[in-house]
């Protein structure tokens, strides 16, 4: 796991030596991605500057450094992530008559873009962001993977081309202007974080989960493919009985598991109690008969902590588990959150992934973790809550009946998703807050979801997952577990988000995931409970969030009363009336919300730290 950038000039004319600095400092700016090593690679003709920073974790050798270039040195790649296949990969290549120096994943890459070939990342099974230059036909390949597990941003200005795993190193370019997109501040006002369609930055973009894309510099052209997308709906629907289906998802879930075993560091797991985490902890442990080293935090507020369902667990599969109780100040932290953000992201278990994350590094430098099953399994409260609401509406004949009589229409699924279910505020409010009506880029984004959510072509079940795994998990999930784990050096990988496990899970029919009223992701928990006992992969799910007992709402309203007032770095970008109305809205008992007062307050935050 690593933290890669680059620059290409296209007309500033900067020279060799000053590319090289400039290319050194954005990498720098992400020693925390890669403490182990850091390179920087620049073309003889001063052109292209790509450079890395290095967490060793296969091929600790200096053979295994980045930049790394293939036999003739036409290509060179900077890569961030694993590739689990590449030991495959790495012998077709050698048939084929290519020399390896290392055994490093990275190496593979630079052998398989030789030719700018962008299917050839359909063949990848991994998490990986990474840029792979060909001085040959003077062309940049840049990718992510299937889910988006990896970031990847790109920035286009005059005279220059930079991409990078974090923005703070794109803002380390003199040149680089840092203009807020009203587009992406009214998005966040929307859904609590930055789409992947869209960036905090006007001149920014993102690589798109499942994308990859080649810019030809002397034609200034752009080749765009998506090689990955989950894609549930009704065409595609597997015809399984369930015990073939938990058959196959077992195979799928094992072989998942064990290309993310290999490791030259140590290597453990994240294990909360949950159906998820558990599952992956259980598989390591049983079927491959490893003695593994699990690691929990919890609160000391038993209502609202999993810890304690960690350590029945632990004990039950033998693992080595460690865990940590805290009662931690969330108040004092939001600031050091907020800054440690790429992007906004109002998620509140960024602080306890954060905290997670800096006590599981103790020990390893791999963890293994039950994310995406929620998304690809249907596991969600939002969901049952939905479906058993629609299935009551259609019951309700005579209401129906009413409706109509009135000249109304009834409530459809995308009206009950796109609710405080999903949504923080209704586009009503946010154009209220904005001052203006939302924007034209904000606006399309919320008409793509409502127009997903009433396509005829899934299930609303299916379209819920599918919404959720395209926007959710890429723009708020999979950027927390990663900014927060990588702020700690830590490597974090989602075995549920394999890609093949993914293309399955995106078959199954809404029988095996929902079995109503109350059985979310049945087969995924049927599966786990060949290894634990029933009634704990019934239980209540609790989430990551953090209890009460780590703020109050007084204490909570001060810091807002403080923070969005008079100064406030929002009131550049929302009406100062609208802010004050909806701090005054908070101190009311029966309208405050900590979902809708955190985010406020890491975006404002966030702009702080930037303005």
């Amino acid at each position: 796991m690593c933290g890669i950038a680059g620059i290409i000039d296209t007309g500033l004319g900067l020279g060799r030596d000053e590319i090289a600095r400039l290319a050194t400092a954005m990498r720098d700016t992400m020693v925390h991605r890669g403490p182990d090593d850091g390179a920087t690679w620049v073309s003889d003709d001063g052109m292209v500057a790509l450079a890395h920073r290095r967490l060793s974790i296969i091929d600790l050798r200096p053979e295994g450094r980045q930049p790394m270039s293939n036999e003739d040195g036409s290509v060179q790649v900077v890569f961030n992530g694993e590739i689990y296949n590449h030991r495959a990969l790495r012998a077709e290549l050698e048939r084929e008559g290519h020399a390896f120096r290392s055994k490093s994943d990275t190496e593979v890459l630079c052998h398989m873009f030789e030719s700018t070939d962008l299917a050839r990342c359909a063949r990848l099974s991994g998490m990986f962001a990474f840029a792979a230059w060909n001085s040959r036909e003077r062309k940049l390949i840049l990718a992510r993977d299937a889910f988006g597990k990896k970031p990847l941003y790109v920035a286009e200005g005059d005279g220059y081309f930079a991409f990078a795993s974090e923005l703070q190193a794109l803002e380390a370019l003199p040149f680089f202007e840092r203009k807020v997109s009203r587009d992406a501040i009214a998005a966040y006002l929307l859904v609590q974080y930055v789409p992947t369609e869209l960036a905090i930055y006007e001149g920014v973009a993102k690589i798109d989960a499942g994308e990859a894309v080649a810019i030809d510099f002397a034609e200034r052209g752009w080749e765009r493919r998506s090689f990955y997308e989950f894609e549930p709906r009704r065409a595609i629907e597997a015809d399984l009985t369930p015990d073939e289906a938990k058959s196959r998802l077992r195979t799928l879930v094992r072989e998942a598991v064990e290309k993310r075993l290999e490791s030259d560091v140590p290597l453990g797991a994240f294990l909360s109690g949950g159906v998820d985490s558990s599952l992956v902890v259980a598989v390591m442990a049983k079927d491959f008969g490893r003695r593994v080293d699990t690691f929990s935090i919890g609160f000391d507020d038993p209502e609202a902590t999993e810890h304690l369902f960690a350590r029945e667990t632990a004990r039950m599969l033998g693992t080595n588990h460690r865990d940590e109780v805290l009662s931690p100040d969330a108040l004092s932290m939001l600031p050091e959150i907020a800054s440690r953000l790429d992007e906004p992201n109002g998620d509140s278990s960024c602080l306890p992934t954060l905290l997670l994350s800096r006590f599981t590094r103790q020990f390893v430098t791999v963890a293994l973790s039950g994310d995406g099953g929620d998304e690809l399994f249907g596991g969600y409260g939002r969901y049952r809550d939905t479906l058993n609401e629609a299935a009551a509406d259609a019951r309700g004949l005579l209401s129906r009946i009413a409706l109509r009589l009135r000249g109304q229409r009834a409530a459809t699924v995308a009206d009950r998703y796109l609710s405080p279910r999903w949504l923080m505020f209704q586009p009503e409010r946010v154009a209220e807050l904005l001052g203006t009506p939302i924007p034209r880029g904000a606006a399309a984004e919320f008409g793509a979801w409502r127009a997903l959510l009433s396509d005829r072509k899934r299930t609303p079940l299916q379209r819920m997952r599918a919404l959720d795994a395209w926007t959710y998990m890429p723009g708020a999930v999979l950027p927390k577990v990663d900014r927060m784990s990588m702020q700690c050096s830590l490597e974090v990988r989602c075995p549920l988000l394999d890609k093949d496990l993914g293309a399955f899970a995106a078959t199954l029919p809404d029988s095996l995931l929902w079995h109503p009223p109350q059985g979310t992701k049945w087969i995924l928990k049927e599966l786990a409970m060949e290894y634990l006992p029933r009634e704990w992969m019934e239980r209540r799910k609790m989430g990551f969030g953090l209890p009460t007992r780590c703020w109050s709402q007084p204490a909570l309203l001060a810091l807002a009363e403080g923070s969005l007032g008079r100064d406030a770095a929002l009131r550049d970008h929302l009406d100062g009336d609208a802010l004050d109305r909806f701090v005054e809205e908070q101190r009311n008992p029966n309208l405050f919300s900590i979902y809708r007062l955190w985010p406020m307050l890491i975006l404002e935050l966030w702009l702080r730290a930037r303005r």
